[in-house]
């Protein structure tokens, strides 16, 4: 059976980067926009939100009444959040699929956007039923073992546990397309994922780990590069090393000033140049895989 090679499909988004270099800035351009107007969410956000988002973000785990709330109040954000995130991966594909050439016209916000939200959505309900099922069926493989007593239980709920996780990793891949294809289909498609990825799972899963593996490479050589400087940058301006960790956390004095220190605007480019480059390392496996699949299945002249 015909294919793609995994390894080039992961690397897909590194090589659009370096052929594209406008194409990074823009995209780069683009997260330090969200991000700033992030912060200015951040500053008028009503108390009740940030009582909620100071909840999500606690280590316990919230109650499932507490946790509904908590989203419902913080719903505006996230959807606003999840549109920002399909309008980066709309301009990805255009990028990938149609050879746009331009940076300003990749950004848009139409059909084509509110599709790719409507899929997530969808696909983060049908999530949260999986992983609930996974649980229920679980429970219910050690009920059903429990007259053979503890171990047995454990065993057979653990393996049952593995299995729906198989099964839910599994279907998430078939199903990995479907952002694409939605989008280059111009229509909401949900299953339409499922004929094209058949007898391509270990490829797509195969491109998927190693994208992921490169991209989380390249963030540790960033964060190596970027400390040290912000170290010597805190010591010569009077500060101490420990002052460097507040840079990655919310100030506790939730103004602009605060916000918009020189180091945390620093901090807030160099995450806005990887966020960039991680939406396009991630989009670039699934377009890759499509796109050579798809010219597989043409018919031949």
């Amino acid at each position: 059976m015909a294919g793609f090679s995994p390894t080039d499909a992961a690397l897909e988004g590194f090589r659009i980067t370096r052929e594209r270099p406008r194409a990074l800035l823009a995209c780069s351009l683009f997260v330090f926009a969200i991000s700033l107007l992030g912060v200015f969410i951040e500053v008028s956000m009503p108390q009740e939100a940030r009582a909620a988002r100071e909840a999500l973000a606690a280590q316990e785990p919230l109650e499932p009444g507490a946790l509904l709330e908590a989203m419902t109040v913080l719903s505006p954000i996230l959807l606003f959040g999840l549109l920002a995130q399909c309008v980066m991966a709309a301009a990805i594909y255009r990028i990938l699929l149609h050879e746009r050439q331009g940076s300003v016209r990749l950004f848009r916000l139409g059909p084509t956007e509110l599709r790719l939200m409507a899929l997530a959505l969808i696909f983060l309900v049908l999530t949260m039923f999986a992983f609930a099922g996974a649980v229920l069926f679980s429970v219910l493989i050690a009920a059903l073992v429990s007259p053979f007593g503890e171990a047995a239980m454990y065993i057979m709920g653990t393996a049952a546990w593995i299995f729906s996780l198989g099964v839910i990793v599994h279907t998430g891949v078939r199903l990995s397309l479907a952002p694409v294809i939605t989008f280059d289909r111009g229509r909401l498609s949900i299953l339409d994922s499922w004929p094209v990825t058949r007898g391509h799972f270990w490829r797509l899963a195969g491109a998927y780990v190693l994208a992921i593996a490169c991209v989380v490479v390249v963030a540790v050589l960033a964060m190596m590069v970027f400390l040290p400087v912000a170290g010597i940058v805190v010591i010569v301006s009077g500060g101490s090393l420990a002052d460097l960790g507040e840079i990655f956390r919310i100030p506790e004095e939730n103004t602009f000033a605060a916000h918009f220190e020189p180091l945390r605007v620093a901090y807030i480019l160099v995450s806005s140049m990887f966020n960039a480059l991680w939406y396009a390392v991630i989009a670039a496996p699934g377009a890759y895989a499509y796109r050579a699949l798809q010219a597989q299945a043409a018919p031949q002249p």
